[in-house]
């Protein structure tokens, strides 16, 4: 691992903390790596699984495939059963590892949805990052028109990273927002596009309609697009997120996940209960506020970060 990858394991390490500290302190002989494991222990991680926002019906099999395992005399101590668990949890995030590639034929469009609050602005701005820095032009379009906080926002982002940027006024038609944007990257050869949208959830039925209009025009534009619905959520939240993950799925479809804030959340289980509740796989997480503070999910190093 190189320099800049074993910082971020180290912030992402030190993101997991809340979350590590909710898993074996309430589990006093994990936390110790002493004592013999029993029941009290075995039930007590059960607990502390499913108040990290693991998800009950994955904390129970976690459980009961460690408990069965101890049964057998498979687990010889505190030690034996955390590298269990830090094994199964990457078991169950592998799959979902898979890195956001972009490919021809060019626009890759990414619409990019979410509640407002998550940091989507500032995650499309981090992603612009990286693409640019894979060598790829990129054009930020301010498709959140409710906003007009949100447009600035993004505008700061575009100047930062150095991408094109395509803005209407405050409380324009969002999917004119995304046809000039995606018009603009043609005719510039532009790599890669990224749509930002509302995300006012309390007027669903308003929401779904203009993000299936958004949709609509992208595909007439682009045959195929989007290649990427991208959806935003804040790992604070928990198993809210959850929610407001099967929302979106029912409005746009969901294709891809980025978490964010995971350096400040006990709610770490999320990523893993999110797996269990929304088929798509983890794009990126988040741990801080720097522009490098945006990876691609590793299933290995964020089993390792947790335990």
């Amino acid at each position: 691992m190189n320099g800049q990858g074993g910082s971020f394991f180290s912030r992402l390490k030190a993101g997991l903390s809340k979350t590590r500290e909710l898993l074996f302190m309430n589990v006093e002989a994990i936390a110790r790596g002493i004592g013999p494991i029993d029941e009290n222990v075995l039930s007590e991680l059960e607990e502390a699984l499913i108040l990290a926002d693991t998800g009950a019906e994955l904390s129970h099999e976690y459980v009961e495939a460690l408990r069965a395992k101890w049964r057998r005399g498979e687990l010889s101590d505190v030690e034996a059963l955390r590298s269990e668990l830090r094994r199964m949890v990457a078991e169950t995030l592998r799959p979902r590892m898979a890195p956001l590639d972009v490919r021809p034929p060019y626009p890759f469009v990414v619409l990019v949805v979410g509640v407002n609050g998550v940091g989507k602005t500032t995650t499309i701005g981090k992603i612009a990052h990286c693409f640019k820095g894979e060598g790829h032009p990129v054009l930020l379009a301010a498709g959140d028109t409710f906003r007009a906080a949100a447009i600035e926002q993004l505008k700061v982002w575009a100047d930062r990273v150095g991408t094109d940027f395509v803005r209407h006024k405050e409380g324009s038609d969002s999917s004119a927002v995304a046809f000039d944007a995606l018009r603009a990257a043609t005719a510039r050869g532009t790599h890669v596009v990224l749509i930002d949208t509302a995300g006012r959830l309390h007027t669903k039925s308003h929401l779904m309609e203009e993000m299936r209009k958004v949709v609509r025009v992208i595909g007439r534009e682009i045959p195929g697009a989007p290649h990427e619905v991208l959806l935003v959520l804040d790992a604070t939240n928990g198993r809210n997120a959850i929610a407001q993950a099967k929302t979106f799925q029912e409005f746009t479809g969901v294709t891809g996940l980025a978490l964010t804030k995971l350096d400040g959340t006990a709610k770490g289980g999320v990523v893993l209960s999110v797996t269990r509740e929304i088929d798509a796989p983890i794009r990126f997480i988040g741990v801080g506020e720097s522009v490098d503070d945006l990876r691609p999910f590793d299933a290995g190093a964020f089993a390792e970060a947790l335990f």
